[in-house]
């Protein structure tokens, strides 16, 4: 298999989203079990100016369908942002995931030196599509990844790294 831009995005995107839908089925499951308000998982952080665990798993679809998204030069769907149970966290992956999975290798391979820009509150930055893929999407995407899976470890949910990782895709 010849690497491109789009198997380091989107199968990556799907192999860990599903691995995060998996996660949060067990966190569910744990807080039913120690008898744990939901909420209060939900609205947990590492610490006080980190963002909660909701905050993380919003991020996490942000940027896998805004990865690939971006470099397709297709509009990124619009989520609510508002989600407060782990089922509303679970529509919002499935959609991420439904989304990336309509985007061709042929939207994304290419693309490399595509300008991309993201605006933010504090200005513009720019990119060229490789570097904004493995130099902002996917750290930005590992890093919410990893500090949700942190908030539910640190919770006592029994999940490993097997959990974390899934089971790599083929799109």
């Amino acid at each position: 298999m010849n690497t491109s831009l789009y198997t380091i995005s989107a199968p990556i995107f799907v192999q860990f989203l599903t691995s995060m839908s998996g996660v949060l089925e067990k966190t569910a499951a744990h807080a039913e079990a120690k008898k744990i308000d939901p909420a209060f998982l939900m609205n947990m952080r590492l610490y006080p100016d980190m963002f909660p665990l909701v905050r993380q798993v919003r991020a996490v679809t942000d940027h896998a369908v805004g990865g690939v998204g971006r470099l397709a030069g297709v509009e990124l769907p619009n989520f609510p942002g508002n989600e407060t149970t782990f089922a509303e966290l679970q529509a919002r992956i499935a959609q991420a995931i439904a989304f990336i999975k309509t985007v061709k290798p042929e939207q994304v391979n290419g693309k490399e030196d595509a300008d991309i820009v993201l605006k933010f509150p504090s200005g513009e930055r720019q990119f060229k599509g490789h570097a904004y893929l493995v130099g902002f999407a996917l750290p930005n995407f590992y890093f919410h990844m990893s500090t949700a899976y942190g908030i539910l470890r640190h919770c006592g949910v029994e999940i490993g790294k097997r959990d974390f990782i899934g089971t790599p895709v083929t799109l």
